[in-house]
């Protein structure tokens, strides 16, 4: 989840490694620190937290050379304070390495070196890598030239080391190179005019790169001042061709919002707006037709968010287009796929196309459909707002949402893209079975009113919901109800407000409440519940009634009707089909949840011990 950035050419590299940071402090911003090599000196400057801190202490104290490396951390191993920041260093200072990943094998490994004499100053699994670079440099034969000799000693180290990890490494021995790896971690080659980059992820690589090579895992380059160099496991010089980076605006701006999450829920009217013009008239690109033809059953695999949209889109699927869907946790099919069955689309959803589990997953089921269906390619889609990432180079076929640079970690805009993209599959798969016309047709006409549905409701339920917001100041527990296409919308309003408030919250299928939460209810714990006209309308009404019962306060989701006066308080949406209802359900799950954050004061868009991308497992 952490993020690098190395540079090396004719410009102080500081100012473009910070540059690239602040591009990449999405992956993490528990401290950030960079290390510069000139002749005769290596610089490491470390700071705990955001990585203004980093800034202000380059500020007081300038690092020079014109070849370095950077890193912004999420904590995975020892606590997110300056010692265990990297670059970490080798025990003379002479190697430094920024990692992102995880040495599954890094115990071992310290306790060896401490046997040889080994002194380490963290507890990070990173610190192990520059003491075996070290020691294996001390240990090369003098045949091995100067310029190899840092590329030979990297690849000894790695050789050690299991898990996954990028890494990029420096060595004052040789101050006009650096060398970087890939391993189940993604990691990029940024060309420019005389100098050259890597990075995690493409932003980082903005404004400098004007092409990329992407690494695959086992490979190596080197960077000078003259080029770049690949390597594949065994050492062995490789070509390939740079491909040019993808435009993309990658700055955000707050404009007249207090944060960027509030922006970007206020940004979903105009993603919908997108989405009816590309989509609403010929939901699916015609490259994507192929891989939707003769599809008898769908697996979506995701995380987090992602899998709250997927659950949505499998609702859809089958009932709009009777198909068979299911929803795997990512992280669980890595390790336990289901049996494989033809005829099968599996369907990757990533906002970031980064997230590692679902990379893992998709990449396992591709293996195996290859080895059932040799003949035909796989059946696979991703869904992502960052088509030029990880995901997009893995599968043949990409959605992307369009939904534009998303800032706050907790996300809105990119949710409700996903959901759309899902309807734009069914509302095609529907078509191509002749399924449930009038539904159809009910579910096409609700969608071309989104856009104005949703500018109204946003700017009429802000304000109610920063006044509702004062009454959770002393709140602990939420339970939040829905049922059918609007029970993932439940799951996902219990998640925002965990996310960002702190504030433990549980999403249930209202029809569950009997079955054991009831127990958890009384006067200090609320209850949200999301009430649309469906098949269960009045099932969920009752549910409600059990909650307020037990003294619990009500606040409801849904349209104004003389039912639903039994909510304490009512949150209202415009009146629409049940199965387009989650597109607007979901708004005051999000306008309440960040305003109750807000209101406590706490850091909405960087909430603490959370990443925008999860890259690790």
């Amino acid at each position: 989840m952490c993020g690098i950035v190395a540079a090396i050419g004719s410009r102080k590299v500081a100012p473009l490694l910070l540059q690239g940071l602040q591009r990449l402090e999405y992956r993490g911003y528990d401290s950030a620190g960079l290390a510069t090599v000139a002749p005769g000196q290596l610089h490491c400057c470390k700071a705990e937290g955001k990585l203004v801190n980093l800034r202000e202490k380059l500020e007081k104290t300038p690092v020079a050379g014109c070849c370095g490396i950077g890193h912004t951390r999420w904590a995975t191993h020892g606590k997110p304070d300056a010692r265990n920041a990297h670059p970490q260093l080798d025990e003379a200072g002479q190697v430094a390495v920024v990692q992102n990943g995880i040495i599954e094998n890094h115990r071992p490994l310290r306790q060896h070196l401490e046997q040889r004499g080994s002194r380490f100053n963290s507890d990070t699994d990173t610190e192990v890598i520059p003491h075996l670079v070290a020691q294996a440099l001390a240990n090369l034969p003098d045949t091995v030239p100067p310029t190899d000799r840092l590329r030979v000693a990297v690849a000894q180290a790695v050789q050690q080391l299991e898990g996954a990890y990028a890494l990029a490494v420096i060595w004052l021995g040789q101050p006009e190179e650096l060398v970087v790896v890939r391993y189940h971690a993604p990691l990029l080659i940024g060309l420019g005019e005389g100098e050259f980059f890597c990075a995690s992820d493409t932003p980082a690589l903005a404004d400098v790169a004007s092409s990329i090579v992407s690494l695959e895992d086992g490979e190596m380059a080197r960077l000078t001042p003259l080029g770049v160099e690949l390597f594949d496991g065994s050492g062995q010089r490789i070509q390939r061709t740079p491909q040019p980076l993808r435009g993309g605006n990658y700055t955000a701006d707050k404009r007249q919002f207090r944060h960027f999450m509030l922006k970007e829920i206020h940004e979903q009217a105009d993603v919908a707006a997108g989405w009816v013009e590309r989509c609403l008239a010929a939901p699916i690109d015609e490259g994507l037709t192929t891989a939707l033809q003769n599809v008898q059953r769908v697996q979506l695999l995701a995380c987090g968010t992602s899998r709250h949209a997927a659950l949505v889109g499998a609702h859809l699927l089958e009932q709009l287009a009777g198909v068979p869907s299911s929803v795997h946790y990512a992280s669980e099919f890595r390790y336990a796929p289901p049996p494989l069955l033809p005829q099968t689309l599996t369907i990757g959803v990533t906002q970031s196309g980064e997230t590692a589990d679902t990379l893992a997953a998709l990449t396992i089921e591709m293996e195996r459909r290859r080895a059932l269906e040799p003949n035909s390619p796989p059946r696979l889609l991703g869904i992502t707002n960052r088509p030029d990432s990880s995901l997009g180079r893995l599968v043949p076929h990409i959605l992307d949402l369009k939904a534009g640079v998303e800032t706050g970690v907790a996300a809105t805009k990119t949710f409700l893209g996903q959901m759309l993209a899902f309807y734009a599959i069914a509302l095609h798969m529907a078509s191509q079975h002749q399924s449930a016309s009038a539904q159809v047709t009910a579910c096409r006409q609700a969608l071309a009113q989104l856009p104005e549905q949703l500018s109204r409701m946003l700017h009429a339920m802000d304000q109610c919901c920063a006044d509702l917001a004062h009454g959770f100041a002393e709140t602990k527990d939420v339970i939040y109800l829905g049922r059918g296409i609007n029970y993932p919308i439940a799951l996902e309003g219990a998640l925002k407000l965990k996310e960002i408030s702190y504030i433990h919250a549980e999403g249930y299928p209202a029809g569950e409440m009997k079955h054991g939460p009831i127990a958890l209810l009384d006067q200090h714990v609320p209850v949200v519940s999301i009430a649309t006209p469906g098949p269960v309308f009045e099932k969920v009404l009752s549910n409600a009634q059990e909650a307020k019962a037990r003294d619990a306060r009500l606040i409801g989701i849904g349209p104004v009707c003389a039912d639903t006066e039994i909510f304490d308080v009512l949150l209202p949406i415009p009146s629409v089909p049940e199965l387009v209802s989650p597109l607007l359900t979901v708004v005051p799950m999000q306008l309440l949840a960040y305003h109750v954050a807000a209101h406590r004061g706490l850091d909405v868009d960087q909430p603490r011990n959370l990443a925008k991308s999860v890259t690790v497992e």
